[in-house]
């Protein structure tokens, strides 16, 4: 295990989405695009290393024409500051207005765009082409909220194959420029825990999650517990010719939320409607563990023991966020940096804990799908004039100066309020759906 200390680094949410005819960029909606002295506040709070987009939709704004402007002054005032970026080239987007995520022209024209950022920054070593494919597929082809608003499982496995050719593509071109590059490959984990009537639903959801990874690093061939399933798509030669050309990360990216762990229920009659569903077989509702299960409690240490366990590389949290009030963010940081450190002392290669969306998000309350969603502040407020610091970004300069975080203030995760009425009775998983 490395000797280096665990680092704290930053970021600020970035997500260029399509609703319809309209796109959705969460640097223009918090103001981040136009304040570059943003740059210089995160680096007065310590930090030396940024996750920074540059954005596929946002740069090539017609077919071979770019405009690199912005992205020129991002990339010359972080070199004066002497941060570190790990440059994104497509987060949650589905590439500029003549492609989309089921279309072979994705994989080709960001494997293009990455060969042309590449040459621009050559000095540039981390690199995440495509953030969170698994996730940026569902919500786009298999739950229909974002461009092409498909709701298709088959849709769904070739949009995940895309961003995986399109990643693979990329760093091949990138490599080409710098070929000590890396790949920081984020995707967002957790687990899904079941009733006995819908193990089979949460075992296919557990395996699905990790289809990102699996696939980077060769892991999908006529063993894996999915190919199958895929193969009754026609996707058996697409997934032969991934396996062919592995390209595992450098670097895991665990994103991994308070709603990211599930937890699906064959007990209807307990949930609202909205959170009823099924798979055509059996019926359940599909809800947040933290929200049903009275002994659940963040999966930070265990997801970084696992994830290495399976792959057997470096590890980074890439995304450690809150959508709450600051006191709750830096709580929930504060556990997100405990796990990591004690991940690391029992030899788990964990290099980073990365505070994200350092300049607020907008819309996420609403899944990024209309015009009226509510502002969370990072570790500014840009909803006050002057954007002033956030009671979230004193605990980041005191994480960033090595001062060890003080005692937790107990999160609303931690209370026993936070269980849906009237789920006040034990919810016990079963052993066998745990591991």
């Amino acid at each position: 295990m490395t000797s280096l200390p665990l680092e704290l680094w930053g970021g600020a949410e970035c997500t260029v989405n399509r609703v319809g005819d309209r796109t959705f960029d969460q640097l223009e909606l918090t103001g981040h695009a136009a304040r570059l002295d943003d740059l210089d506040r995160f680096a007065e709070l310590g930090l030396k290393t940024l996750r920074v987009a540059i954005a596929w939709e946002r740069t090539e704004v017609a077919p071979g024409v770019f405009d690199w402007s912005w992205a020129d002054a991002l990339m010359e005032r972080l070199v004066l500051l002497g941060i570190r970026p790990i440059v994104g080239l497509v987060h949650h987007g589905s590439g500029p207005l003549w492609t989309d995520l089921t279309q072979s022209s994705f994989a080709a024209g960001l494997a293009a765009y990455a060969a042309r950022a590449a040459s621009r920054y050559p000095w540039v070593t981390d690199w995440t082409p495509v953030n969170e494919p698994l996730t940026t597929a569902r919500f786009s082809c298999l739950y229909g909220f974002w461009y092409p608003h498909l709701r298709d499982e088959r849709a769904f496995w070739t949009a995940l194959l895309v961003q995986v050719e399109a990643t693979v593509g990329a760093m091949r071109e990138i490599r080409r420029v710098q070929p000590l590059a890396r790949l920081v490959q984020t995707e967002d984990y957790g687990h899904t825990a079941a009733t006995a009537p819908c193990a089979a639903q949460a075992s296919f959801d557990n395996h699905r999650r990790l289809m990102t990874w699996d696939l980077l690093c060769g892991r999908v061939d006529q063993r894996h517990p999915l190919f199958d399933h895929l193969a009754t798509f026609a996707l058996a030669p697409r997934l032969q010719a991934i396996l062919g050309t592995p390209t595992p990360p450098d670097v895991i990216g665990l994103n991994h939320y308070v709603t990211s762990d599930r937890f699906l229920d064959h007990r209807l009659e307990r949930y609202p409607p909205h959170l009823r569903g099924g798979n055509g077989r059996v019926e359940f509702a599909d809800t947040e563990a933290v929200r049903v299960l009275p002994d659940w409690t963040p999966g930070w240490s265990s997801y970084l023991e696992t994830l290495h366990a399976r792959y057997g590389l470096p590890i980074a949290v890439t995304e450690c966020h809150l959508g709450c009030d600051p006191a709750q963010q830096a709580a929930w940081l504060h556990q997100c940096w405990r796990a990591a450190g004690e991940a690391r002392a029992a030899g788990v290669p964990v290099e980073a804990v990365t505070v994200w969306a350092l300049a607020g998000s907008v819309g996420w309350d609403r899944l990024l799908t209309e015009d009226h969603g509510s502002y969370e502040a990072g570790v500014i407020d840009a909803s006050c004039p002057g954007a002033p610091d956030t009671a979230l970004a004193e605990t980041v300069r005191r994480l960033a100066a090595g001062v060890a975080p003080a005692a937790d203030v107990p999160g609303w995760w931690q209370r026993p309020d936070r269980l849906i009425p009237p789920l006040t009775d034990p919810v016990r998983i079963p052993e066998a759906l745990v591991a």
